[in-house]
């Protein structure tokens, strides 16, 4: 039995090759599946299964493009009513892989329709040694019951039952094998590890360590980061089945006359993927900044609108097909095309640009302590905000921003920050959308402030993957003051 996890940055998801002599599966594979057939591969085995434990919703699954590929045999849980052939599993129900057997549980409660797949190599014995528990229980955390509007309560109490009384019951050796890490908003805190044990989990996961249904149905539906907006689009987009990556627009190179003449179309967005200090310096007016440095295909998926044709301003054509994939794995394909020879092209074509000037910790500070008519706007999660925020700091996270901006005036001086600077790009793109012109970002956000000395340290704001969530032990002490 061989098992290797495939993890993809940035939407955090772990995927997995379940692999024998001659036959192996994938597990909840990622939109461009290439990976795996280079996998199998390089062993020297066939893709004959494809295994779903559930209708994602943070990305588009690559069960289509890779039964299509190879031919494999699609498994998903029966409930879940996919629109195309699949093997329908239900409790109880088992299959082999030459030395192993797969018998399914039902672990509904991060969504309804869950399974997960346990694994028994009968080479060795007949205890369970793998479990695939899809956003049933992580490592340090269990799946979020709260993306369906209505039943938070109903799907916590679900999973309570699926762990208790199905997962936990697993030897404490059996290893855990999650479809997210660190970073994934499937969760609220889950750890860097990337796998686990069951005897591990029940030792240190905080919500397993939650004996009270009553205790541990509160805990799971109150204080959870925001759902983007991409989460319902990927289920149902996962449940009909995602159009082929095959059959996708191509990705063309576009000189600026023509780029300039695409953009005057109502239903064309522009995505500029620099940082945020190119950023501010020009751009194409109108133009949405998401750094592709930063968690990207999560903000593309929360912040872009589906209906519209995408243009992207990059650095080159390998950057553009990386963007692209990106915005695929969200379900944003209509990208049609990138702006040849980038900013310095379009503005030596004599093309009009737009700019947000950039303020330093320093600069920043100055204005906190002479005041004034200044209105400082917090786009960071509300969790982020109050554990640390600058006094008199109006909280308005990135995606509230889009409906938001109507609670300030477009004729203020408005700075807005983050935890680094590309949130508040984000937010300063949309803003200068709404007509708002006296827009500021302050350049290394509330990382910078502190550092300079200027506040104490965010804990929330050092970590790579912590943009969005408050972990269950997180205190909220001191607000963050700005200088008096």
């Amino acid at each position: 039995m061989i098992i290797q996890q495939l993890f993809t940055k940035k939407i955090a998801h772990s995927s997995y090759f379940l692999g024998g002599n001659k036959e192996c599966a994938t597990i909840d594979p990622r939109r461009d599946a290439d990976i795996y057939i280079e996998v199998a591969r390089e062993m020297g085995t066939r893709i004959t299964y494809i295994l779903e434990t559930h209708l994602h919703a943070d990305f588009i699954s690559g069960h289509i493009d890779l039964a299509e590929r190879t031919g494999a045999t699609i498994y998903g849980p029966r409930s879940a009513d996919f629109d195309f052939d699949y093997v329908p599993l239900s409790e109880g129900d088992s299959f082999e892989i030459e030395d192993m057997t797969i018998k399914v549980l039902e672990t509904p409660g991060h969504t309804p329709e869950h399974i997960s797949y346990v694994v028994t190599d009968r080479s060795r014995g007949e205890d369970p040694v793998a479990l695939f528990c899809g956003d049933t229980l992580f490592v340090g955390d269990v799946g979020r019951p709260d993306l369906f509007p209505g039943r938070a309560e109903e799907l916590a109490s679900r999973l309570y039952d699926s762990l208790h009384e199905k997962i936990m019951k697993l030897p404490d050796t059996c290893e855990v094998y999650p479809a997210h890490g660190a970073g994934s908003l499937c969760g609220r805190a889950m750890a860097a590890k990337r796998t686990s044990t069951i005897g591990y989990e029940k030792k240190f996961n905080y919500a397993l360590k939650i004996s009270d249904r009553r205790g541990f149905i509160d805990s799971l539906t109150h204080g959870m980061p925001d759902a983007p907006d991409h989460f319902h689009r990927c289920t149902d987009i996962n449940r009909q089945g995602p159009v082929k990556v095959s059959d996708l627009p191509s990705l063309e190179e576009l000189e600026p006359l023509v780029f300039s003449s695409l953009t005057a179309d109502n239903n064309v967005l522009v995505l500029d993927v620099r940082n945020f200090e190119a950023f501010g310096g020009q751009h194409v007016p109108g133009a949405y900044s998401i750094d592709i440095d930063g968690n990207f295909p999560t903000f593309a998926g929360w912040l872009l609108p589906p209906d519209k044709d995408i243009l992207l301003v990059c650095e080159g054509y390998g950057q553009a097909v990386e963007v692209s994939r990106q915005l695929h794995r969200v379900g944003l394909d209509r990208v049609y095309g990138y702006l040849a020879g980038g900013m310095y092209a379009w503005v030596t074509a004599g093309y009009p640009t737009a700019h947000v000037q950039q303020l330093s910790s320093h600069e920043l500070n100055k204005r906190v302590i002479q005041g004034g008519t200044t209105i400082l706007v917090d786009v960071r999660a509300s969790s982020e905000y109050e554990n640390f925020h600058i006094q008199n700091a109006i909280n308005i996270p990135v995606a509230e921003l889009r409906e938001g901006y109507k609670e300030l005036d477009p004729a203020d001086e408005t700075v807005l920050i983050c935890g680094s600077g590309q949130r508040s790009s984000m937010g300063a793109s949309i803003l200068k959308q709404k007509g708002f012109d006296k827009i500021f970002n302050v350049a290394g956000g509330m990382r910078g402030y502190a550092a300079a000395g200027f506040g104490p340290e965010c804990p929330l704001c050092t970590l790579p993957w912590a943009s969005f969530a408050r972990r269950p032990d997180t205190t909220l002490t001191d607000k963050y003051h700005g200088a008096q």
